[in-house]
């Protein structure tokens, strides 16, 4: 929750941050620390399509393992959502935002060649989900935590090298 609160300390003003959902403790320490600086920021968490649970799980209301969590997103490859970290996204976030593989490789693409940043699939989930919100976030003040494992050197290779989707 650290980052959270120096975030939240440096932009106490931010409408929505959206925070990537692996095992969940990263999102309820944004959580945590929106709630003890008692702010009222929106926090959305983000799952990759083909790693679902916790989105599952979230509109269920009840814990929904999967079979299967293969992404290029690592860090949110979960098949059975954490039932104490679900809880607490279920009270306290705004909703999931699933994005696909493709809106994961374009959030690498676009993060690399517009800020020089080296982001893996998690990492890149959460620009992925605000890319994918940009209309209803107009006008709005928002943050990405761009947090998840190291970027595989052969994958990012392969990702900067695919054509730009239109």
């Amino acid at each position: 929750a650290s980052y959270a609160l120096e975030m939240f300390r440096a932009v106490p003003a931010l409408d929505t941050v959206y925070v990537p959902v692996g095992l969940g403790s990263g999102i309820c320490g944004v959580i945590a620390a929106r709630e003890a600086l008692g702010l009222t920021t929106e926090v959305v968490g983000v799952v990759a399509e083909n790693a679902p649970t916790y989105a599952l799980s979230f509109a269920a209301g009840r814990p929904v393992p999967t079979n299967r969590a293969d992404t290029l997103a690592e860090g949110l490859a979960v098949r059975v959502p954490d039932e104490a970290a679900l809880a607490m996204i279920r009270h306290h976030a705004a909703r999931i935002v699933t994005v696909s593989e493709a809106e994961l490789r374009q959030a690498m693409r676009i993060l690399f060649t517009d800020t020089h940043n080296i982001a893996e699939g998690a990492g890149a989930a959460t620009f992925a989900a605000a890319l994918k919100e940009r209309d209803r976030l107009q006008g709005k003040r928002v943050a990405v935590v761009q947090s998840g494992g190291n970027a595989d050197r052969a994958l990012f290779a392969q990702v900067l090298a695919e054509p730009e989707a239109e």
